[in-house]
């Protein structure tokens, strides 16, 4: 069994997802886009502080280029990638969002 076997609806949402994850890991690598990332944009001054502004966006910028990445590679490859695949996208993703949250509390602090 196929990826494409499982796919119920249209394939535009993965391209959707793709594009969507892809402008926000660009905005946020570029060190912009703090305003994005949950939870620092609604910390006061002094919490922000304690922070590398810089350094949270690109780490953020890189864990969504991952899941862009998975996207894209899942819409491009659907007629070839087994259905098992989408458990091991998860797994990517749940990963990803670990080491997210572990770097920007510790790599990302002042």
């Amino acid at each position: 069994m196929k990826l494409v076997d499982l796919a119920t609806g249209s394939d535009w949402i993965v391209w959707i997802v793709f594009v969507i994850f892809a402008v926000f890991s660009i905005i946020l690598l570029s060190g912009h886009g703090s305003w994005f990332i949950s939870g620092y944009n609604t910390a006061s001054k002094e919490e922000k502080e304690k922070y590398d502004e810089k350094k949270l966006c690109r780490t953020m910028g890189i864990g969504m280029s991952i899941i862009a990445i998975l996207a894209l590679t899942m819409g491009l490859l659907e007629n070839i990638l087994p259905a098992f695949f989408v458990y091991i996208a998860l797994g990517i993703i749940l990963v990803d969002v670990v080491v997210i949250i572990i770097l920007e509390n510790t790599l990302c602090r002042k």
